[in-house]
């Protein structure tokens, strides 16, 4: 890892890579960045379009298109590499495909001397997390899956909506598998300090069963931008660098980052979305909410269902 300068390697320059590259340099995150993907010219040819507005940039950043070996003194490897979710196909349906393409890609990372923190983004997640921990041999902290980050920005940003209060006032948490399984924690939720529960006693015509709609579009967000534009990458690439910052900048952050459980939430063995204590050093410790017995319930299927999908593709070579 580099002492003199913060160096950010994204592995993919596909839609995710792009946009998470773009906005890394608006908000003048790190000072080196280095794009690697197996399309070169498509990674030096970002390198270069990106290059070209770096004299409106908040401050310099040097930026390249290179190759695994520059990971040697990256701070942070952030993946986004691998088959992306069609129409009409889960996050988990990407498993097999995704777990040997990562692989590859890892060995590849670990040959470079890498000693930093590994990002994943790549879908399912959750899995792909897991995979890259066990691949890579890092310390569990040092392998963040960018987890439920997306989906509680999403129900943060419903919820000001409807609520008409700036989303940056509102306290929710998606928390569980980045897919089907994903819950609201409705019991920990605030604006101000209140509960969302006493929001929705009948004040200025809010209700508590909207509350149910705002969750299902947040879980079934990714179809619709999918089905609508083939892909999602904007709301995704914002939140890999608030996640970068937060590690850059040392900020001790609480962010819900696929990270890995020893007993919290009673459970052991899996990467899975969870409020963590993000910092230079990667994950801290991770933050375990009071959940009540619905959203226990459901937080327990989330992680059965992760292991059952799992569990073939992880024993497999």
């Amino acid at each position: 890892m580099s002492n003199l300068v913060n160096r950010v390697a994204v592995i993919g320059a596909g839609f995710v890579g792009s946009s998470y590259a773009f906005a890394l340099l608006n908000q003048g995150i790190t000072e080196e960045l280095v794009l690697i993907d197996l399309n070169q010219d498509k990674a030096e040819g970002d390198a270069m379009d990106l290059s070209h507005g770096l004299p409106f940039a908040p401050t310099r950043t040097k930026i390249w298109f290179g190759s695994y070996a520059d990971c040697g003194n990256a701070d942070i490897v952030v993946i986004t590499a691998g088959a992306n979710q069609k129409p009409g196909e889960t996050r988990l349906d990407l498993v097999e495909k995704n777990t040997r393409i990562f692989k590859g890609i890892v060995s590849e990372i670990m040959a470079s001397g890498f000693d930093g923190i590994i990002v994943v983004a790549t879908n399912p997640v959750d899995i792909l997390t897991y995979a890259v921990w066990k691949f890579s041999g890092l310390p569990k902290e040092k392998v963040i899956g960018s987890g439920t980050i997306l989906d509680t920005a999403r129900i943060r940003y419903l919820l000001g909506e409807y609520f008409d209060v700036d989303t940056r006032n509102v306290h929710a948490y998606i928390i569980g598998e980045h897919g089907d399984t994903e819950l609201p924690v409705w019991s920990r939720a605030y604006i101000s300090g209140i509960n969302i529960a006493d929001w929705t006693k009948g004040k200025n015509g809010f209700k508590k069963e909207d509350l149910d709609k705002i969750f299902l579009n947040v879980r079934d967000a990714a179809y619709q931008i999918i089905e609508k534009k083939g892909a999602t990458f904007y709301g995704i690439a914002m939140s890999l660098v608030r996640l970068t910052k937060a590690i850059l900048q040392n900020e001790n952050s609480v962010l819900t980052v696929s990270s890995y459980l020893e007993g919290e939430y009673g459970h052991h063995d899996i990467f899975i979305g969870v409020p963590a204590i993000v910092n230079r050093n990667g994950i801290r410790e991770i933050v375990e909410l009071d959940l009540d017995d619905d959203e226990r319930k459901k937080f327990d299927h989330s992680v059965n269902v992760l292991k059952q999908t799992m569990g073939p593709v992880m024993t497999s070579d």
